[in-house]
């Protein structure tokens, strides 16, 4: 599990290599095709920050080469804003008094089918963590529901123990995507004040779990804006590689979300300028360059632009982050949206760029299930 890895990484050494850095070492890790962990320090060390062109140009020719000039599309599908957690950042915190709700299973079906007729052939369910009233009974059968109208099935769910991850697969499940948040176990300690998110162990080793019970594509990250970036993005290109490594057969993807405002009122520590998030997409595609990174509308839409040429692979189009959200429903989302663009004007901006919005990315007869 990579709890145990991640005991032994020295944070000390960590901060330290991240922290200080040289040119030298830069110039030269940008123009191998295989970097190592140290180099991958280096390209987020302040040595870096003037070096963005060529680790900008590095980056788009990986991404070019190992994903061509595609851009995988999908849409956030909220079923349940109740939470039993009380998270200082996050606008679901259980104490937030938000107009709360848990999608019927005729209404999932009606937000499903309002999302396919925009062409989507990928959809990420979300939830709170609020096992009573999304349980995973409930969310196996939103996920078979939802694989009648997409390929893809991601989930961004509370972690569950293997054989629960299992039924998901089993009901057509195909991806799962955990943020550990920090991994800073002080500062996780920190904002995370009750509940079952409050283990940071639990919540770390979920990838492997999720790996264990046959996900075919895992996505990480930290939410960025709780701890030094620089630091965060150190753990998780660690955390990546060990995934990449242990369960080969499975993909990675990464992504950077910073903090945006909700109904919890939470101030970041740290404000993450674009250009610092710029120097972690380009660092983490040059270490991991079979590494999915996705860009969600959390940004906005002239710095994702910006983007669609330099590294990003997934894209997230006319999201709505509350229960029902695409139908009309009152209830409250998780947190603002910065690019609110409609699915066509993002697609238009993709194909300006000579880029390719892709709406399926696979299929399952390449698994030999059907």
């Amino acid at each position: 599990m990579f709890y145990e890895e991640f005991l032994k990484i020295n944070k000390e050494l960590i901060k330290k290599a991240v922290n200080s850095g040289d040119k030298t070492r830069v110039e030269t890790a940008v123009k191998k095709e295989s970097v190592s962990y140290e180099d991958f320090l280096a390209l987020l060390s302040p040595a870096a920050a003037s070096l963005l062109d060529s680790m900008a140009i590095r980056s788009r020719e990986m991404t070019q080469k190992h994903f061509g000039k595609n851009i995988n599309m999908y849409i956030p599908l909220y079923i349940s804003n109740e939470c039993s957690n009380e998270c200082a950042y996050c606008g679901f915190n259980r104490k937030n008094k938000i107009n709360r709700k848990t999608l019927s299973e005729e209404e999932v079906k009606a937000e499903l089918e309002g999302i396919k007729s925009l062409g989507y052939n990928s959809i990420l369910l979300l939830t709170g963590e609020a096992p009573d009233k999304a349980g995973l009974d409930y969310v196996a059968r939103c996920v078979a529901l939802a694989r009648k109208y997409f390929t893809q099935v991601s989930l961004e769910i509370y972690p569950m123990d293997t054989d629960g991850y299992k039924k998901l697969v089993d009901n057509g499940a195909t991806g799962l995507t955990v943020y550990q948040e920090t991994y800073d176990p002080e500062t996780y300690k920190k904002v995370h004040l009750s509940g079952q998110k409050k283990n940071f162990e639990w919540r770390i080793n979920t990838p492997d779990r999720a790996a264990q019970a046959g996900f075919r594509k895992i996505g990480i990250g930290a939410l960025l804006g709780l701890y030094d970036w620089r630091t965060e993005a150190a753990y998780v290109g660690a955390h990546a590689a060990y995934i990449m490594k242990k369960y080969w057969k499975t993909e990675v993807s990464v992504s950077f979300p910073r903090m945006r405002g909700s109904s919890s009122g939470f101030k970041p520590s740290e404000i993450i300028s674009d250009k610092e998030l710029v120097q972690m997409i380009f660092a983490l595609r040059i270490f991991t360059k079979f590494a999915g990174i996705t860009l969600s509308t959390r940004e906005a839409a002239d710095f994702r632009d910006n983007m669609i040429s330099l590294g990003v692979t997934n894209m997230s189009a006319g999201s709505k982050t509350n229960p029902g959200g695409y139908v009309g429903s009152e209830s409250e989302g998780q947190f603002e949206i910065c690019d609110d663009r409609s699915v066509r004007e993002i697609l238009d901006a993709i194909k300006s760029r000579g880029y390719y919005p892709v709406f399926k990315d696979w299929a399952d007869t390449f698994g030999g299930n059907k």
